[in-house]
């Protein structure tokens, strides 16, 4: 660890990580996991995620993200995403931060800041996440949001401002573009998220390509090169990905009716379904669900802090 200030981010986040990485801060999760955690397939969240301790892995379609102890990743899209920890021990577990990322915050700090203050944000975003190096001022921001779960009586105070200075620490970083993005209204990442956003709640009905380019305010081709450029899959695969993932906490938490199960997440086909799932999950939906039933009750974790 290179100071006081790393050495008691580490601290923090090992003395308030919970099983179900919430924190009492709005917004905020803390994850500390293991290398007996399993690879695991979950959406990732609008999210900027620091890590203290060990590292991740996350895998977006056929782009693989890396980053560890002294980085940051930020996803501007709620993407399905298999994830697993890196450089990980029982004893010296991954330990990571996680800050839920707000559009209509982000604007209010680009409105607050005036025009000329920021670099003219424009043009399409070429990647769906970001791995960057985490400043000594963004970590400081994030080390004083999280002194707060030792001080209950200041949160509501102090919390907004410092989840603001953290905004504003990544909003302009070399990197800024993709969070700034997020606060405008017409902007590509904006809306492929509402594209994207839209797919995730009817997950299980068909569409036309055609009314998602419209709801994106794009033409076809470009709506397709930028969904492709943000979430490194076309609409389809996306929602397949969405699907599957339904299907599996279906299995795990509430069925064991494969059959019926395929056609609540939208499959008109359980043997296609059960290809796919093999496919996305490494074994077929019966026995995937029955080899967790074994391994006794446990939630599915986020792949992200």
């Amino acid at each position: 660890m290179e100071n006081a200030l790393e050495l008691e981010f580490v601290d923090l986040l090992r003395r308030h990580a919970r099983p179900d990485l919430s924190t009492p801060l709005d917004g905020v999760r803390i994850c500390s996991l293991d290398d007996t955690a399993a690879p695991t397939a979950s959406m990732s969240g609008t999210v900027l995620a620091l890590i203290a301790q060990g590292g991740k892995r996350l895998a977006v379609a056929d782009r693989v993200y890396e980053y560890r102890a002294g980085q940051y990743l930020v996803a501007p899209v709620d993407l399905p995403v298999t994830g697993h920890v890196i450089d990980s021990t029982r004893e010296n577990p991954t330990l990571g931060f996680g800050l839920t990322l707000e559009p209509a915050a982000i604007a209010e700090l680009l409105l607050t800041a005036g025009p000329g203050t920021l670099p003219r944000t424009s043009g399409p975003v070429h990647r769906g996440m970001i791995v960057a190096n985490t400043s000594h001022d963004l970590l400081d921001a994030v080390v004083r949001l999280l002194r707060l779960l030792d001080r209950p009586q200041d949160r509501r105070a102090l919390a907004p401002l410092y989840k603001r200075e953290i905004l504003w620490r990544l909003m302009t970083s070399e990197h800024g573009e993709v969070v700034r993005q997020l606060g405008l209204a017409d902007s590509s990442v904006n809306n492929v998220a509402h594209a994207a956003q839209w797919i995730r709640a009817n997950y299980q009905r068909t569409f036309r390509v055609e009314d998602l380019a419209q709801m994106a305010r794009m033409s076809v081709s470009a709506f397709h090169r930028n969904f492709q450029a943000v979430t490194s899959m076309s609409p389809i695969q996306f929602q397949k990905h969405v699907r599957l993932q339904a299907a599996r906490l279906m299995l795990l938490n509430e069925s064991h009716d494969v059959t019926g199960v395929a056609h609540r997440v939208g499959y008109g086909s359980a043997s296609q379904f059960s290809r796919e799932y093999r496919r996305q999950f490494g074994s077929p939906p019966s026995q995937d669900a029955a080899r967790f039933q074994q391994a006794g009750p446990q939630p599915l974790q986020a792949a992200l802090p």
